[in-house]
């Protein structure tokens, strides 16, 4: 059964943040302290208001894999959700089980074609057996485009000019900070990072409009126990095996991820039904490939392998996983062990350097990242959320880490908030999210109650 709809009249409503007259602070209701970690109240959804703003970060430039550093200029950006309406990649760290996904977007669908030919390959003598990608030419907006697709035949007008809505871890997320050489050069010393946190905020909020009309089309989708994708590709820090580049500056860039997940692969893998395990990251991109550096994806590591992310205003990401527990304990506050994550990043992070120099990445000044479900010590069974970015804040509320069976956790970035929640009913997955659904989850997410986190940014 699909997720619950709503009355056709919430569409055109405006959705306006309601806490009762009665209703304190969840955290005025209990509170403990681990670890410079504090947690108030299992909740089933929790909605951040005040997300975006006007600012600006650091954009890379360049990057000398010789002799290290990286040049980057300033890059403004303004809107509701900015920077986070920029192209955004997703993040799985393990132990994990992911069994659907699917990405949604006003308006958007597959079937308007916005596919990329796939681009012949040519394996060249050096380095660690990479593959080299032949550029692609930039097809202008409404040029014909035709491509060979499976062997197919395909033309269709082109629609996407190749830029943002708007112009424009990592600390706090998973990381392992080591470099791993592919299995025939000597492993280098390691880096590492380390995580923040941010004290409780009072619940409160700004209003929010609801969809006014239409649909939001499915961009991208994963059914783990049919072992298909589509719109989407799975990446990780493998790269130097398979594909991808490996060297003693930067270490591992993105990779195609192989079929469990934990090595690299020559060329896209649909991710199996397994458990990722405490040593894996799996990222999911945009099927649709970069094509030039410097072009419309910005510049990227050389030799990565550089996939768009998912952008926009409006984006909905909808999740099906558990989290099993291992039983394992870390053997330092680097290893995170046990400690399972999902979160998102500005898409320029991991196609420079995600892990390593901070001066090769944005996240520093503030170019985004926001963590939707993480468990922040091994075993435990408590999954925060945090912002960082030059708006940030973490909510001290938390949601109960689903051990056994997979749950389905909406999360949707729209009109300056990100929703996340705990659908308690059947979603479908279908190729379309109806307006109606999409107001229900909003609304049912601005109204502060028990199980209900609102959580204030800014205003």
């Amino acid at each position: 059964m699909q997720y619950l709809r709503t009355a056709t009249a919430l569409l055109v409503a405006t959705v306006v943040v309601v806490v009762s007259a009665n209703k304190r602070d969840l955290c005025a209701d209990g509170s403990t302290d681990d670890n410079n970690n504090w947690y108030c109240q299992n909740v089933t959804a929790i909605t951040y208001t005040g997300v975006g703003g006007s600012g600006s970060y650091n954009r890379v430039t360049s990057m000398d894999s010789n002799g290290g550093g990286c040049s980057s200029v300033a890059k403004g950006y303004s809107g509701t959700l900015s920077p986070l309406d920029e192209e955004v990649s997703l993040h799985f760290r393990g132990p994990l089980t992911l069994k659907k996904f699917a990405v949604y977007t006003p308006g958007g669908s597959l079937g308007s074609k916005r596919r990329e030919a796939h681009v012949r390959r040519h394996v060249h003598g050096h380095g660690y057996g990479h593959q080299q990608v032949a550029r692609e030419a930039e097809a202008a907006v409404g040029d014909m485009v035709t491509a060979v697709i499976n062997g197919v035949a395909e033309t269709w007008v082109n629609e996407w000019s190749g830029q943002s809505a708007t112009p424009a871890p990592v600390a706090g997320s998973p990381s392992s900070g080591s470099l791993v050489p592919p299995a025939n050069l000597p492993t280098p010393s390691s880096t590492s990072s380390s995580a923040t946190a941010s004290s409780s905020s009072t619940s409160s909020g700004s209003g929010n409009t609801a969809p006014s009309s239409g649909g939001w089309g499915r961009m991208a989708f994963y059914n783990a126990s049919a072992n298909s994708s589509e719109g989407l590709v799975f990446l990780n820090h493998n790269g130097g095996t398979g594909s991808g580049v490996f060297d003693y500056t930067y270490g591992n860039s993105l990779s195609y991820a192989s079929s469990d997940g934990q090595n690299g692969a020559a060329s896209p893998q649909i991710l199996s039904d397994c458990t990722l395990p405490s040593s894996s990251e799996v990222v999911i991109m945009s099927s649709r490939k970069c094509g030039a550096n410097n072009g419309a994806c910005g510049y990227y590591r050389p030799g990565t392998v550089a996939h768009h992310g998912f952008a926009g205003p409006s984006k909905a990401f909808i999740f099906e996983f558990n989290m099993p527990s291992t039983g394992q304990t870390a053997a330092s506050i680097y290893d995170p062990v046990d400690m399972p994550a999902i979160w998102m990043l500005n898409a320029q992070i991991p196609r420079t350097l995600q892990y390593g120099e901070a001066a090769c990445s944005c996240w520093t000044s503030g170019c985004g990242e926001f963590d939707i479900f993480e468990v922040l010590a091994p075993g435990d069974k408590r999954a925060k959320s945090t912002l960082h970015g030059n708006i940030a804040g973490r909510d001290s509320d938390f949601f109960g880490r689903p051990e056994g069976t997979p749950i389905q956790v909406a999360t949707v970035l729209h009109n300056d908030n990100i929703h996340i929640k705990i659908l308690d009913r059947e979603f479908n997955f279908g190729a379309d999210l109806d307006a109606e659904t999409v107001a229900d989850i909003l609304g049912t997410t601005m109204v502060q109650t028990n199980t209900v986190s609102l959580f204030a940014l800014s205003g």
